[in-house]
């Protein structure tokens, strides 16, 4: 089985030694991801609300690259730096999500990369 980066300017640089994702095989890989500009590399703003937004809106980028959509996310897992987040989270990622529920684990953590309030990433089968 090949694996294979997968790669995209619709979402921002990784910004560490990892890749946007990886392909193996069916399976793909995205790597977490922040609420940054593509462009800029910076957060789009401190809320959870924007931050969330433009995560999901990165991560579907990456899963479109890897010639998918997010109807094939078989797996997310969440990471808010305060769980009082939780409800406004789910409203924007609904959005996203509305007609296919995947599996999800939402894990509080006390920091994220650059002062990110909420980091995404998943696992997609197609």
């Amino acid at each position: 089985m090949a694996i294979q980066p997968i790669e995209t300017t619709q979402a921002p640089a990784a910004i560490g030694p990892y890749s946007q994702g990886i392909s193996a095989g069916a399976w793909h890989f995205v790597s977490g991801q922040l609420g940054m500009n593509p462009e800029t590399g910076e957060l789009v703003s401190e809320d959870v609300a924007g931050q969330a937004q433009q995560a999901l809106e990165n991560l579907k980028h990456i899963v479109e690259a890897a010639g998918c959509s997010l109807n094939q996310v078989v797996a997310v897992d969440v990471f808010l730096t305060d769980m009082g987040n939780f409800l406004e989270f789910n409203g924007i990622y609904e959005a996203f999500f509305a007609g296919h529920k995947p599996a999800r684990a939402v894990i509080e953590v006390s920091a994220l990369p650059k002062g990110g309030c909420v980091e995404i990433k998943c696992i997609v089968n197609g």
